[in-house]
């Protein structure tokens, strides 16, 4: 084995072994020490006057170290905040926006950035470009090939939601900080899977969700602000919220930060490697890894055959998603050989299903 690759890990997650999960993407499945904290958190809650006055804000800032540790900035840039849709907010009311700019999102994006850029860019009377990419293109280069002087924000993930296609930030940032513009960035597919830096990218803001890739509860995302714009206005001036909820995300970075964000990223390469190789054999049509992150796959479908692959994946005990034209694959440290051999099973059966109606 080589020495990045991690040991499979099915023990530290509350999975029962005859469950193939490859849907990290939208929920992640719970670790064991996730739960326990869970029940300590609420534990505690029950006996309030076991409550003092350091842990209203001693777990809360050791999770900010440790959000920080992760995407390679400081504990004072990040905050916690209840989901993607408030921190993009925070970020709308932060980053100026005048008549006749615009701000740069990518087609068939998630909705949680984009309904917030389209609201912003009506009060502004600015505009919203959005990037399409033509076959064969990555997202990469077309986010490139639209960047000019015109573009004002650029809000764009790592990886594309619907099915794990790269969206290389590097040149990405290097572009929109030559032409003056505003980056932020929605990490919610990427950060915990895949290395990311802010002291590299530079961006304006950074927002998450806690739930998939980082392993945690609902109602809890974190939100990294660059340090110019530390002084803004906050949208609400809460200060302790989400008691119950902060040591489950504590115990769920801990992890992470255990098996470290490289180990997981390159291990769930190997995985999602595997799975196109062998989906290829199906004569189904994986991305190629070049034009994909390593932690999720898209598998392109025929026409008409998603509803056979979802139907016939859950006969199997398999459970993956489908978004638009592509069966998205979110496998993590839980999946073994066995569920890899259910989710080909099921596609098979999903592939024959599907041969026969063509037929008819």
């Amino acid at each position: 084995m080589r020495p990045d690759l991690l040991a499979p890990q099915r023990a530290a997650f509350d999975v029962p072994a005859d469950v193939a999960y490859f849907n990290t993407a939208t929920l992640a499945p719970q670790l064991h020490a996730v739960r326990a904290a869970g029940a300590a958190g609420l534990e505690l809650r029950g006996r309030p006057w076991a409550i003092s006055e350091i842990d209203w804000f001693a777990d809360v800032e050791y999770l900010r170290s440790l959000f920080a540790l992760i995407v390679g900035g400081d504990a004072e840039g990040v905050a916690l905040v209840p989901a993607t849709s408030y921190g993009f907010a925070v970020a709308a009311r932060s980053l100026p926006l005048r008549p006749g700019q615009r701000v740069l999102v990518l087609a068939e994006e998630d909705p949680s950035g984009v309904h917030t850029w389209r609201s912003a860019a009506r009060r502004a009377g600015a505009e919203i470009l959005t990037v399409a990419r033509a076959p064969e293109q990555s997202w990469t280069d077309a986010v490139l090939a639209a960047l000019d002087e015109r573009v004002a924000i650029v809000s764009v993930p790592n990886v594309h939601w619907t099915d794990g296609a790269l969206v290389d930030l590097g040149p990405i940032a290097r572009r929109a900080h030559e032409l003056g513009a505003r980056l932020v960035i929605d990490g919610s597919q990427s950060v915990g899977a895949m290395p990311i830096d802010v002291e590299a990218l530079r961006p304006d803001f950074l927002v998450t969700v806690g739930y998939t890739w980082l392993l945690g509860p609902f109602s809890l995302a974190y939100l990294y602000v660059a340090e110019e714009h530390r002084g803004g206005e906050p949208l609400e001036e809460n200060w302790s919220t989400r008691f119950e909820l902060t040591p489950m995300a504590i115990a769920a970075l801990e992890q992470i930060l255990a098996w470290g964000v490289g180990s997981v990223a390159v291990t769930l390469a190997a995985r999602t490697a595997e799975i196109a190789r062998r989906a290829g054999e199906l004569r189904l049509d994986p991305a190629l890894a070049a034009q994909r992150g390593p932690h999720m796959l898209g598998v392109r479908l025929p026409a008409g055959a998603g509803a056979y692959a979802i139907t016939a994946l859950a006969e199997v005990n398999c459970f993956a998603a489908l978004r638009g034209s592509a069966l998205r694959i979110a496998p993590h440290l839980h999946t073994n050989d066995e569920d890899v051999a259910r989710l080909l099973d099921g596609l098979a059966l999903a592939a024959h299903r599907n041969a026969i109606r063509a037929v008819a």
